[in-house]
């Protein structure tokens, strides 16, 4: 048996074993396993060390995609850039590689719903997430990106995190954040019901809204967005690209399934309480 597992804490939530194991059936990979495991940060090195050559990969989630670097024997530019790991590749000789599908996801999913290239862009809130979702618009934001943060010591990671990924950063409170629904693309980053005040505010003829939740959906903000009209992105698009990307180094497969692995994710979503 092949084993690959997500590891984080609280992990009782994740959906990536449902992605996952939707993938595996699809591709046929009857001797593949994959399964969750509550570690925190005191307990990843003894878990890492104790991987046999049985295994074939991680997903990693909080508060694990730091802590983790040090484990690795590498990881990849992408993963360097906002120093996070969401993904460690075990290789048959021994090596253990880590990587970051979280920046690729974001842009493979605003891809799929025809966003390729956008002049500015707005993010809400100044977290982890953020710092990835800055990377992915380095790769296709042409001019400012505005960030709306709650105290100077986010605005200044921000700021730094720009300079870092080359991206042209302005930071703003906030107290202003609905001024930056007009942009034609809104990644929001914040915890469940943060940005629920925004929802009143958003414009007659919105761009286009990524809303990294996906639990509960649709967010207040969300649900707006879509009665306008607007182009909208959940946290289900995102766990589907990232898994795919995931699905594809684990298995040394080139194409993953994304219609199965995001029907999984539906209907995983549906069936919850």
């Amino acid at each position: 048996m092949i084993r690959a597992a997500v590891l984080g804490s609280p992990i009782e939530h994740s959906l990536s074993p449902v992605l996952h194991r939707a993938a595996y059936q699809e591709l046929g990979l009857d001797d593949w396993s994959y399964d969750r495991f509550e570690i925190d940060e005191a307990a990843l090195p003894q878990f890492v060390a104790g991987l046999g050559p049985e295994w074939a990969g991680l997903s990693l989630t909080m508060p694990l995609k730091r802590a983790v670097i040090p484990l690795l024997d590498g990881i990849s530019d992408t993963a360097a850039s906002v120093e996070a790991v969401n993904t460690v590749v075990l290789t048959k000789d021994g090596q253990r590689l880590g990587d970051n599908t979280d920046i690729p996801g974001i842009v493979s999913a605003l891809h799929e719903r025809g966003v390729d290239k956008v002049e500015s862009a707005t993010i809400l809130g100044a977290g982890a997430t953020a710092s990835s979702a800055l990377a992915a618009l380095a790769r296709i934001c042409s001019g400012e990106v505005t960030v709306y943060v709650r105290s100077r010591a986010r605005a200044e990671e921000m700021q730094e995190w720009g300079e870092r990924l080359g991206v042209a950063v302005r930071t703003a409170d906030w107290t202003d954040a609905a001024d930056g629904l007009g942009a034609p693309l809104v990644i929001a980053t914040t915890p469940a019901s943060a940005t629920d005040w925004l929802a009143a505010a958003v414009p007659a003829a919105p761009g286009t809204l990524f809303d990294v939740l996906y639990d509960p959906w649709p967010t207040a903000l969300a649900a707006a967005w879509a009665q306008r009209d607007g182009r909208l992105l959940g946290g289900l698009d995102l766990l589907v690209h990232q898994a795919v990307l995931q699905v594809e180094q684990m298995t040394g497969r080139h194409t993953a399934p994304l219609a199965a692995i995001r029907a999984a994710g539906e209907a995983a979503l549906r069936a919850r309480p």
